[in-house]
C-alpha cells in the first residue's frame, strides 16, 4: 500500500510482525513400511494441487498396490486449521501426504 502526497510516499514493511509464538511439534516417527497402510492425499486448493494428487495416488498404484490412497480436499480455505480434518486422517490413515500443487 502506497500514498503519494507532494511526490513522496509511504511505503509498508511487507515483512509483517509475528502475533504469536508457535512451539514446534516433532513429525510423526517413519513408518517402517507403507504396504497394506492408507495413505490420505489431502489436497489444501492449491492450483495443481488436485491433479498433483491424483498422479501421485497412481504412482503408489503402479509401485506399492498394496498401499490404499484415499484422495480428500481440505473444506476450508488453505490457510484455516481444521481440527476435525486432522483427527479425521489420525482415526483413519496411516499416513498423510498434505500437498500443494503448482
Amino acid at each position: 500500500m502506497a500514498t503519494f502526497s507532494s511526490g513522496l510516499s509511504t511505503v509498508l514493511d511487507p515483512r509483517g510482525q509475528p502475533t504469536n509464538v508457535v512451539q514446534p511439534v516433532p513429525l510423526a516417527p517413519r513408518l517402517d513400511t507403507l504396504e497394506g497402510k492408507t495413505v490420505q492425499l489431502i489436497d489444501i486448493g492449491f492450483g495443481g494441487g488436485w491433479e498433483f494428487l491424483e498422479e501421485a495416488a497412481a504412482w503408489f498404484a503402479r509401485n506399492i498396490p498394496g498401499v490404499r490412497t484415499v484422495l480428500k480436499h481440505k473444506s476450508g480455505i488453505m490457510f484455516v486449521d481444521e481440527p476435525q480434518m486432522w483427527a479425521d486422517a489420525k482415526a483413519n490413515s496411516d499416513a498423510v501426504i498434505f500437498g500443494v500443487g503448482g
